[in-house]
């Protein structure tokens, strides 16, 4: 869990940041939102789908089929896949709405563990004249951009939605040789999108929202990559230190649950 808070000149003066040499910090993640921007080169590199909360969509890349894990994150925090989501690389950076009004304020991660006192060796957050320095500067306008992005990803992905073509995906993974059913994440539905009207195929063209859904399903065959992350995860993981240590089936099979619920 993050602790974020606004990047503020008085308690980050003199402070900089190193940059993350891995992506640890993500390890846990199952799914990453991701933006329209990014659905292209996406695609080619891991499973899209969408999640409903609160009565919204949101498009998110795949991570895993099991909750509280990463399967694209090496042992050692190394990046397994091809593209990497664009909320990752701006790590341990995020810009929040001020609550209350519309600005943007940029915030860090406080318990990221990337933050020292001001060397060499790191960003500094601000010059000595309290301006913001030119990473900070460089990390806003990226976070900017990202927002920007976010917005319209958001509208596209309402299109879809409201057409009705965003459905359940069904899916199953293998515990402990048994099969277990994975809920929450929605797909576009194809025969949907290829029975809709002319007005509606309109619609969604001038939304920005049919290069999502036609990408969106080119990703689904991304899902056997998680078969080979999961081999590479084994070959790659330390020796265990117990020999009588649970496996990860074992401890999935002791839970008794049936259900994987991505929500």
């Amino acid at each position: 869990m993050m602790k974020l808070v606004a990047v503020d000149r008085e308690v980050h003066a003199g402070k900089g940041w190193r940059q993350p040499t891995g992506y640890a910090f993500a390890a846990t993640q199952a799914v990453i939102p991701l933006l329209g921007a990014e659905f292209a080169q996406a695609a080619r590199a891991m499973p899209i789908a969408f999640i409903e909360q609160a009565g919204r969509y949101t498009a998110v890349a795949v991570m895993s089929l099991s909750l509280g894990r990463n399967l694209f994150i090496g042992p050692s925090g190394q990046w397994l896949g091809g593209y990497v989501p664009a909320l990752l690389r701006a790590y341990p950076f995020l810009l929040l709405r001020a609550e209350g009004g519309e600005k943007m304020v940029l915030c860090v991660d406080e318990d990221c563990g990337l933050i020292v006192d001001a060397d060499a060796d790191t960003q500094k957050f601000f010059e000595e004249d309290g301006a913001p320095s030119a990473a900070v500067t460089a990390t806003v306008n990226f976070l900017q951009q990202l927002e920007q992005s976010r917005v319209v990803t958001d509208l596209a992905v309402a299109t879809l939605a409201s057409a009705g073509l965003l459905a359940p995906w069904p899916l199953t993974v293998a515990v402990d040789n048994q099969p277990q059913e994975v809920k929450g994440l929605h797909r576009v539905d194809e025969a949907k999108l290829n029975a809709l009207e002319d007005e509606a195929f309109l619609k969604l063209r001038k939304s920005g929202a049919l290069p999502l859904a036609y990408l969106q399903l080119l990703s689904m065959g991304q899902v056997e990559l998680f078969t080979q992350l999961s081999r590479l995860q084994q070959q790659l993981a330390p020796a265990p230190v117990h020999a009588n240590a649970l496996s990860l089936d074992e401890i999935f099979a002791q839970a008794g649950n049936d259900t994987i619920q991505f929500n």
